[in-house]
């Protein structure tokens, strides 16, 4: 058997094993709000912005009238010390790693910030906690974190000109995918003249789920909650077809590749790639040479209108008269995944 017929098994192998139970690490709140699953307090649970409703505090196109991305969810203090200043602990998510902390505010809009990975399912989650006030002493790069652990104290640190009023103090809670370990590289490369001083756990290399929809869906009673089912289901705001057939996406996320017969007689050429509207790719269809018109790097295949009617504000495709193209952001992200 040759290597691409053995890779083609493995994938197709690794989409038929039974997953374990998602019940034997589910995600948890990282505070002890927990408003969110108490119908009509929304007010209680979410930090919205200065002057704005609730939603604002939540993920998605909420920000500016729609046009700015937000990839967390702001939650509320529930406890304040003899200054009026935040004192919730924050806590890991689920059982994982401490992949990356910072306690230079001035370097991030995340303020002080800890990322956290997780394995479950066969995925890489990345959770992310920010504008903490203080990171536990002695928290370290590469330790252990159990579900529940307190790693923080909730804070309302930020480098942003206007900051965050002691009303508004909340943490900012995300769950991600990781696009790319050759981050540095590529964005030295893209962005010559910026800093990068988060290395590989810079936002940008992280792609963020929705963290309400995870933890209203896994509360469910009597559901038996899969993240992965969840990011299969995405709905699509595009399909697009890249020319590369080796990135770190496709190791790390193999569950999201699809086998194709073809592909794997013939050899693959390019992957076509349904992302959401925050760009995660959660469907890869390996595509052999027979099946790629273009040689074209990146190809726009298809474009959900109504889905970016609704949720527009990564701006990852454009429309121009009639035809629809990638946007610079939507080339960015591919050239960062396939780098």
């Amino acid at each position: 058997m040759n290597r691409l017929a053995c890779c083609f098994l493995l994938v197709l192998l690794d989409a038929l094993t039974p997953l374990p139970a998602a019940a034997q690490q589910p995600f948890r709140l990282p505070t002890a709000n927990h408003a969110l699953f108490e119908p009509g307090s929304e007010e209680k649970f979410f930090a919205s912005t200065v002057g704005k409703p609730w939603t604002t505090g939540t993920f998605g196109c909420v920000r500016s009238d729609g046009r700015q991305m937000h990839e967390g969810l702001d939650i509320k203090c529930l406890q304040r010390d003899s200054r009026g200043e935040p004192a919730d602990p924050v806590m890991a998510t689920a059982d994982g790693v401490v992949v990356y902390l910072t306690a230079k505010p001035s370097l991030s809009n995340y303020g002080n910030y800890i990322v956290l990975r997780h394995h479950i399912e066969r995925l890489e989650i990345y959770s992310l906690y920010a504008h903490l006030k203080r990171i536990r002493e002695g928290l370290k790069i590469g330790q252990d974190v159990k579900a529940g652990e307190t790693i923080a104290t909730m804070g309302r640190t930020t480098n942003t000109r206007q900051g965050i009023s002691k009303d508004r103090a909340h943490v900012h809670f995300e769950l991600n995918l990781f696009v790319n370990d050759r981050f540095s590289t590529w964005y030295k490369k893209a962005f010559p003249n910026q800093r990068n001083d988060h290395g590989e756990c810079n936002d940008q290399n992280l792609l963020g789920l929705d963290p309400r929809l995870i933890l209203l869906d896994e509360h469910k009673p009597a559901t038996n909650f899969s993240v992965l089912d969840f990011i299969r289901k995405q709905t699509e705001l595009c399909r697009v077809l890249v020319c590369a057939t080796n990135f770190p996406w496709l190791k790390r996320y193999a569950p999201l590749v699809q086998p194709n017969p073809l592909a794997e007689s013939q050899g693959v050429a390019g992957y076509e790639i349904s992302l959401n509207y925050n760009g995660v790719p959660f469907r890869l269809v390996p595509r052999a040479a027979s099946e790629i018109k273009s040689k074209i790097r990146f190809q726009l295949l298809s474009v959900n209108e109504a889905e970016y009617r609704r949720n527009p504000c990564r701006r990852l495709i454009v429309k121009r008269g009639d035809h629809w193209q990638l946007a610079r952001n939507g080339e960015y992200l591919l050239e960062l995944l396939t780098y």
